[in-house]
């Protein structure tokens, strides 16, 4: 089987790299292109200001990447740095934030978002907390209203913008590949987004003998709502619970009807 990766590039060719040495088929097909956000002088003056906050919430690794690429130095002490998984916790560690600043959700909790992330932050005093959100030109709000709601003074910077894939010929041609033998293929959404640039890039096609893979329930929701006859949630967003999926797909065959 043939794993196709559709984070965006930077991810996806760690992931593909990871999943190799597994011993799998793996290739990336970027579904969402990263690019810097179209004024970086907001992310110099939150550099500036960091250490007025309480809590700095990166949304993604993309987030952490493209506002350290921006701005950078020593993490202020006191500062927290929220993550919601470990693909963004593992960037905050490489851009040199102590491990001992990042609050994440457990790793033996199996869900990884916003709501997991307030449930460790829940308990805490958030009235007058200065919040800073990093994230692309457009993201989910949740955590942020639900800050304010707690009397938290919430602010947002754009570290980046997410753009729609270019579509070139290899691309194409794995696409191609993909929906003339969905069973050899399965695709690896991390993004709800991603689904949707799939459904730009082929428009009009069947995707009911098609198989994905998602980390999260609504992307899980996202790629059945394309029209993906065979949607899994992985118990984690990681190379390794792939690998078990893969490992594991041979009896859930057999065991079916």
């Amino acid at each position: 089987m043939r794993l196709i990766v559709t984070r965006p590039a930077a991810q996806a060719a760690a992931w593909v790299a990871e999943l190799q040495a597994l011993g799998h088929d793996a290739v990336a097909l970027p579904l969402i292109d990263i690019g810097p956000p179209a004024d970086a002088a907001p992310v110099l003056d939150a550099w500036q200001r960091l250490a007025q906050f309480r809590l700095v919430m990166f949304v993604s690794a993309n987030a952490v990447q493209q506002f350290f690429a921006l701005a950078g130095g020593p993490w202020p002490t006191g500062v927290r740095a929220a993550s919601t998984g470990p693909g963004t916790s593992a960037a905050l560690r490489g851009a040199g934030v102590p491990a001992v600043s990042i609050v994440e959700p457990p790793a033996d909790g199996g869900v990884f978002d916003s709501e997991a992330l307030w449930a460790h932050l829940a308990h805490e005093d958030w009235a007058g907390a200065r919040v800073l959100v990093v994230r692309g030109e457009e993201g989910r709000d949740w955590l942020a209203e639900t800050l304010r709601g707690r009397g938290a003074l919430v602010e947002f910077v754009a570290a980046y913008q997410r753009r729609p894939p270019q579509r070139d010929a290899a691309s194409s041609a794995l696409l191609q590949q993909a929906l003339a033998a969905p069973q050899a293929h399965a695709w690896l959404f991390s993004s709800s987004e991603a689904v949707g640039h799939l459904k730009q890039l082929a428009p009009g096609a069947d995707w009911s003998a098609s198989r994905a893979l998602a980390s999260h329930p609504r992307i899980a929701q996202a790629a059945r709502d394309a029209g993906f006859g065979d949607v899994q949630l992985l118990a984690a967003p990681s190379a390794q619970a792939v690998s078990v999926w893969v490992a594991q797909r041979p009896s859930i065959q057999s065991a079916a009807p």
